[in-house]
């Protein structure tokens, strides 16, 4: 039996050496990779974090200059502003408003249907 060992060559005898380096060197790269992934994960869920609280402190100050701009168009407002700056602004006169009508559209026709009226522009015959 010693004999028979002796025989064999050296490549067959490191067979199973091999596939045990290859089977720990593929266990040891999945688990580095897992942590690896684990790690990334654990990166973008502190990042996520961080711009939701960013994204909900910007809405808060959004509001609070909407609002800031809401009351500074307030009539009282801008009232005060023209009398601080003191540009002699005065509301216009009853002579100096225009007023405009706006015209109803003509009622349906006499049968009674509601198909839209067509109106057209008026044009200059050319001559």
């Amino acid at each position: 039996m010693g004999n028979n060992r002796r025989k064999q060559s050296g490549a067959v005898r490191f067979v199973p050496a091999l596939k045990a380096v290859l089977l720990c060197g593929l266990i040891g790269g999945s688990c580095v990779s897992y942590v690896m992934q684990k790690k990334k994960i654990f990166e973008l869920g502190q990042q996520i974090g961080e711009r939701q609280r960013r994204l909900d402190k910007l809405k808060k100050e959004n509001q609070a200059l909407a609002d800031r701009f809401a009351a500074m168009q307030l009539p009282q407002r801008l009232a005060e502003r023209v009398n601080e700056l003191r540009l002699g602004l005065v509301p216009p006169q009853r002579h100096q408003v225009v007023w405009i009508s706006e015209t109803l559209p003509p009622a349906p026709g006499p049968t009674g249907t509601n198909a839209p009226s067509m109106q057209y522009a008026q044009t200059k015959p050319r001559p």
